[in-house]
């Protein structure tokens, strides 16, 4: 006879349980109620400069519905700047604006913080295990 199947000890369902407590540790501490996909455009706008939309997915790790909804959003709340491409006027650009590069300076301290709550059940070397298992499944 097979034996049980157990959800918790399923991978999804413990990293869905991981998520979860994560994103709500992101929620409570981050400001300017950024979510994590507008913080991770953000972040990238910043390394990157303006670049086409496309190319902020990918940065991302977004498809092209979910960066065009993060973008929009960003830009209604004036933390950045859509413009068209002077060589081919088809592709959208996104930059940082002023206040997105101020509220990006404040959230950057706070997901450093972030980071080591999530993290700090577990030890400097489980956790530098933890990030490394992980980066292997991405």
């Amino acid at each position: 006879m097979n034996a049980p199947y157990v959800l918790e000890d399923n991978v999804g369902f413990i990293l869905r349980q991981v998520t979860q407590r994560h994103l709500a540790i992101f929620a409570a501490r981050i400001p300017g109620d950024l979510t994590p996909t507008q913080f991770s455009a953000l972040v990238k706008l910043d390394q990157h400069g303006g670049v086409p939309q496309t190319q902020l997915g990918r940065l991302t790790a977004m498809d092209a519905a979910t960066i065009k909804g993060v973008v929009d959003r960003l830009a209604k709340r004036g933390l950045v700047e859509q413009g068209r491409d002077p060589a081919d006027g088809r592709v959208v650009v996104v930059s940082l604006t002023p206040a997105g590069r101020t509220l990006l300076r404040r959230a950057t301290t706070a997901a450093t913080a972030i980071t080591r709550e999530t993290l700090a059940p577990l030890g400097a070397e489980e956790q530098q295990a933890l990030l490394a298992l992980l980066r292997k499944l991405a």
